[in-house]
């Protein structure tokens, strides 16, 4: 049986992941902020694979009770840190970026997802498991106002290459899926038309394709994988 722990379960990339892992029968155990949100998507999967847990992943209580409810089902053997905050929309420039907004991205897209790794790596390496971080293409690429959620998801990507280099038995991926119609994309761009950008289902492939062909780890874009050029081997 394999077990996945996924965060921010609840809606976009978060939500399409977890319904393809279900259908494929992994075991779940996910989260979410809004309880209604995630009872919604509890009552969608099947009760017996299936543990919701309402939280916050700034809380360090909620995160162990995460990777405690994964670990007594015998996993993670997945860990998919998804949950992500964009900070104030709309975004400001460095010059005027609250400090206490910037802790609460790095708190969110930093922090915790480290803290999951650290607390789930002794089954994640017992199982030979994988990490997925979600990153952005906001890492890699100055834009104006992304300065906030760039440089947190930038620190995420060097986080991840270097937990790769010190846990050779792990697969740890930088995932990057480009822009997708969400609530997050249309934060990013208040009052903007965004329904040009693809649904998070379309990307769902890419995180398979990892999954299932396990190449070496490292800073993987969905429109890569999801082209037949760019398909890991």
């Amino acid at each position: 049986m394999s077990v996945a722990l996924i965060t921010g379960a609840s809606k976009g990339l978060g939500y399409a992941l977890t319904h393809a892992l279900a259908y494929q029968g992994w075991s779940l155990v996910v989260d979410a902020r809004g309880q209604e949100e995630l009872e919604r998507l509890s009552a969608e999967l099947d009760p017996s694979r299936t543990q919701a847990i309402v939280g916050d992943v700034t809380d360090a209580g909620h995160r162990r009770q995460l990777v405690e409810s994964a670990q007594r089902i015998g996993g993670p053997h997945l860990l998919v840190n998804n949950a992500s905050y964009l900070g104030p929309s709309p975004q400001p420039l460095l010059r005027d970026y609250p400090h206490d907004e910037l802790r609460r991205v790095f708190e969110v897209d930093v922090f915790a997802p480290l803290d999951l790794v650290q607390r789930s790596l002794p089954a994640l390496v017992a199982n030979r498991g994988v990490v997925v971080n979600v990153s952005s293409d906001a890492a890699v690429e100055a834009y104006p106002g992304w300065g906030g959620y760039g440089s947190a998801k930038r620190a995420l990507d060097h986080l991840s290459a270097v937990l790769a280099a010190e846990e050779p038995e792990l697969r740890v991926y930088a995932f990057d899926p480009g822009d997708m119609r969400t609530a997050m994309q249309q934060a990013a761009f208040p009052g903007e038309d965004i329904s040009d950008r693809p649904e998070p289902a379309t990307v769902v492939p890419a995180v398979l394709r990892l999954l299932e062909q396990r190449p070496a780890s490292g800073r993987y874009r969905a429109v890569d994988l999801l082209s037949t050029a760019g398909a890991p081997g």
